[in-house]
């Protein structure tokens, strides 16, 4: 079993940054690939961010060259850095952890219990 705590959400406005931090209890964290989703409501979830055990990353094209997906391992935590963020990035954020990095959300086993991320314009 894996646990996921997600923390870092809130309120900013247009152009504002924000990281989210999702810390993991359980199984060896190093082991796992972990994935940040978001879902807005009436859409469907759909992956920002992922990122492997050795460190390879996969954006969503909505996200490239704003959002950073990082990990340290020794604290068994995944970020996500949001920097020139739009109206449109208001959603649920969601961490997810699988066994290899994956895009769909059924291929993640563990999922944390979302903090909420919301762009003003």
């Amino acid at each position: 079993q894996v646990q996921l705590v997600e923390s870092g959400g809130g309120l900013v406005q247009a152009g504002g940054s924000l990281r989210l931090s999702c810390v993991a209890s359980g199984r060896t964290f190093s082991r796992n690939s972990m994935g940040w989703f978001r879902q807005a409501p009436g859409l469907e979830r759909e992956l920002v961010a992922a990122i492997s055990w050795s460190i390879t990353t996969y954006y969503a094209d909505s996200v490239k060259g704003r959002f950073t997906i990082s990990r340290d391992n020794a604290k068994s935590t995944v970020y996500l850095q949001m920097n020139s963020l739009k109206p449109e990035d208001t959603a649920v954020y969601y961490c997810a952890a699988s066994r290899s990095i994956a895009t769909m959300p059924k291929e993640y086993d563990y999922w944390g219990q979302g903090t909420q991320v919301t762009v003003s314009a």
